[in-house]
């Protein structure tokens, strides 16, 4: 019989100092975002199964848990990804002309983990940019993301940029069931020829030979040249191509120290890509810190098929690769019922400091906080003086 107390498996309780650093991460990016005009939403964790999925594809399906509601019997979501309730807002709850900046902060729920050591309960953050077509919506979407990384602290920054319209240019005209696409899409995103070849083997010689060409296709810059001699002549793929020039070149200029590379065959996120993508690694970091692209038709669903690109995090994984702050500074302060230390205490947190209060039988248990400072009785007076 196990423990009551057991959490289910990828479920974990989290600590002070993680939930501190979690927490200032959290104002760190959400003012970052104001910084950039974006305005904050908070969209339920609950919502009717249908709209929470709505032109979201299979993978999200299989990742979100369900419920019966017990007033109306229809089946409920616990959302996987708060992007489609973003899209949601903007198209029903909003609907306004021209561009619309988001952001939120929330956890979502997995039934399963992304990884080994991965939760099932991330904290993710999330900007999303509505109404407006041009590249320079990509780009601001980027540089708030590596902004953030920055300011967190992350050092040896890797921008790997794709574009959805490549591999799907090179699919054009080509009939795949779902399971088949899907298979493919994994096996390109993991570089996997054999698969690829296996089902690939009824295509058009042109596509074979074209995905075959993606396989190779990662690396610096001379996989934009070569991509336009391996891959079909066709309008999308050059289109593609000049954005994710133009976005490096953009890119490299604000941010000498990030590293920028090019994967043309990652298909990671297939269902809601449109355009451009793009995810940011952290150097000892093995997994994704932010993923993002342009996702034109996420709010199609919901009778709004407008631009839109974005990015999200999770602040849990953000956390645990960041670089460490110091314990917040603090005074330590005795307990007592003299009217002037109690002003005294009172007084201090008003003017924004940390009064941590040592109650009787517990001196000096204050864990979380640095207390350089101490709150002294001097002649009749409570003065702070350095510990």
């Amino acid at each position: 019989m196990s423990s009551a107390w057991l959490l289910p498996e990828h479920i974990a309780d989290v600590l002070p100092a993680e939930a501190r650093r979690i927490e200032e991460l959290r104002r760190q990016w959400l003012d970052l975002a104001r910084a950039y005009g974006f305005e904050m939403v908070m969209p339920p964790l609950l919502e009717h199964l249908e709209s929470l999925l709505s032109g979201t594809g299979r993978a999200l399906d299989l990742r979100t848990f369900k419920l019966v509601d017990q007033l109306s019997g229809r089946t409920l979501g616990l959302r996987a990804d708060t992007t489609p309730q973003v899209a949601r807002i903007d198209a029903h709850l909003l609907n306004r002309e021209g561009v619309t900046r988001l952001c939120y902060c929330g956890p979502v729920l997995h039934t399963r983990p992304a990884g080994l050591h991965a939760t099932r309960e991330p904290l993710q953050l999330g900007v999303e940019l509505f109404g407006h077509a041009g590249l320079e919506a990509d780009l601001e979407i980027i540089e708030l993301a590596l902004d953030g990384l920055q300011a967190a602290k992350l050092s040896g920054l890797m921008l790997d940029l794709g574009d959805a319209r490549v591999v799907r240019s090179v699919l054009a005209g080509v009939t795949l069931d779902t399971m088949a696409l899907t298979e493919l899409v994994a096996a390109l995103t993991a570089k996997d020829g054999s698969t690829v070849r296996q089902i690939a083997r009824d295509c058009p010689a042109a596509t074979r030979d074209g995905l075959a060409a993606l396989l190779d296709l990662y690396g610096g810059d001379e996989v934009l040249a070569e991509a336009r001699k391996r891959l079909p002549a066709r309008a999308p793929i050059n289109a593609a191509l000049d954005d994710l020039a133009w976005l490096s070149g953009h890119i490299r200029q604000a941010y000498p120290d990030v590293r920028v590379g090019f994967d043309l065959s990652d298909m990671s996120g297939y269902a809601y890509y449109s355009g451009t993508r793009f995810a940011v690694y952290g150097h000892g970091s093995p997994n994704v810190l932010v993923r993002g692209g342009r996702y034109d038709e996420v709010g199609a669903v919901f009778g709004r098929n407008r631009p839109a690109v974005g990015c999200s995090l999770d602040l849990k994984n953000l956390a645990s690769v960041a670089g460490s702050v110091p314990p917040h500074a603090a005074v330590r302060a005795p307990w007592g019922e003299d009217p002037g230390l109690r002003a005294a205490v009172r007084a201090l947190r008003t003017q924004g400091e940390t009064v941590v209060c040592m109650l009787p039988g517990h001196a000096d248990q204050t864990e979380e906080f640095n207390c350089d400072r101490a709150l002294c009785e001097v002649d009749g007076q409570w003065v702070l003086r350095a510990l």
